[in-house]
């Protein structure tokens, strides 16, 4: 069994999460390529993560009043 480290963190927020980790890494102190690198790696995960948390939303029934 996998222990989650931060269990009420939602989808939406992590993949919020992923892509400042992404803008900062455009501004971090390291070589053009590696700033690249980084950068789509995190905005990999935040797709990732929002395509995840889109498939997961129960849709709803809706129903019609009666007017």
């Amino acid at each position: 069994m996998r222990l989650k480290t931060f269990p009420n963190f939602s989808l939406a927020g992590r993949a919020a999460a992923h892509r400042a980790m992404a803008r900062a890494a455009l501004f971090s102190d390291s070589s053009l390529r590696t700033r690249y690198q980084r950068y789509q790696h995190h905005m990999q995960k935040a797709r990732d993560l929002d395509a995840k948390a889109a498939s997961s939303v129960q849709p709803v029934a809706v129903r019609e009043g009666r007017s």
